[in-house]
């Protein structure tokens, strides 16, 4: 055989050896990172439903704030409104003689701070920027009356 030959041949099979090798290795790279991803995707998604439980949470106990223990009003007084603030309340009303209107935030867990807007709606309260307005419709839908 002709030397020349059997270096084309060596050479060839080094060259094939390498590439089986570097498939084989990119192959294994390739599942480690899949393997990362799917970890990183459960991990998001368990994540995301600890929140969502969360969210589920507060929003119950906002609405079910009325009938526990630390609500000092009387819960047939309280409106649940949700967003910006969670409750009205108008003690005395039961009784037919409200005294006074209470805006009521409900925090539970980790959310103990306000938010900016709730904490906004706080400050025009504590400064007396409430009114009341009463919209009275007429018989017909063209003439709407405002009184302030």
């Amino acid at each position: 055989m002709n030397i020349a030959l059997i270096i084309i041949v060596v050479v060839l099979l080094i060259v094939v050896i390498a590439l089986i090798y570097r498939l084989f290795k990119a192959g294994r790279e390739f599942e480690q990172w899949r393997e990362e991803e799917e970890r990183r995707l459960a991990e998001a998604r368990k994540q995301a439903i600890e929140q969502s439980r969360a969210v589920l949470g507060g929003k119950f106990t906002e609405q079910m704030a009325p009938y526990l223990p630390e609500f000092k009003y009387d819960p047939t007084e309280a409106r649940f409104i949700g967003t910006p603030i969670d409750l009205v309340v108008f003690p005395g009303l039961a009784k037919g003689e409200p005294k006074e209107i209470v805006l009521i935030e409900v925090k539970s867990g980790r959310a103990g701070k306000l938010t900016p807007r709730e904490k906004r709606i706080e400050e025009l309260v504590e400064a007396g920027m409430v009114r009341w307005e009463l919209i009275h419709r007429t018989s017909t839908e063209e003439e709407v009356e405002v009184k302030e």
